[in-house]
């Protein structure tokens, strides 16, 4: 194990072989890509936003307790944000969803 998977642990995937130097022709789709994604996360935010406000409303009548459903829903909607934030700085060349399946 390297110094910086020690460090940071949980930037490692066991699919992913990590990042692979790229020629320019290789790199023009990788652009496009990485603009298509962050329309992605743009819309991700708002989804999340939403499920926020829902949650604080279900809170408040449920004085208290919140629905795990939704919680879920915003950990997984969390987790694609951080798989296409790993993509678009390089740090992986796997795609987040619907590139690849939900949960890998």
């Amino acid at each position: 194990m390297t110094e910086r998977e020690r460090q940071h642990p949980h930037l490692h995937d066991e699919d992913d072989e990590g990042p692979v130097e790229l020629s320019f022709p290789q790199l023009v789709p990788r652009l496009l890509w990485i603009i298509v994604i962050t329309m992605l996360i743009s819309v991700a935010q708002s989804i999340l936003f939403a499920v926020a406000m829902l949650q604080m409303l279900i809170m408040v009548v449920n004085r208290g307790r919140p629905n795990e459903e939704l919680g879920d829903f915003g950990s997984m909607v969390g987790a694609w944000v951080a798989k296409a934030a790993r993509y678009q700085s390089a740090a992986s060349e796997q795609k987040p969803w619907p590139w690849t399946p939900m949960g890998s």
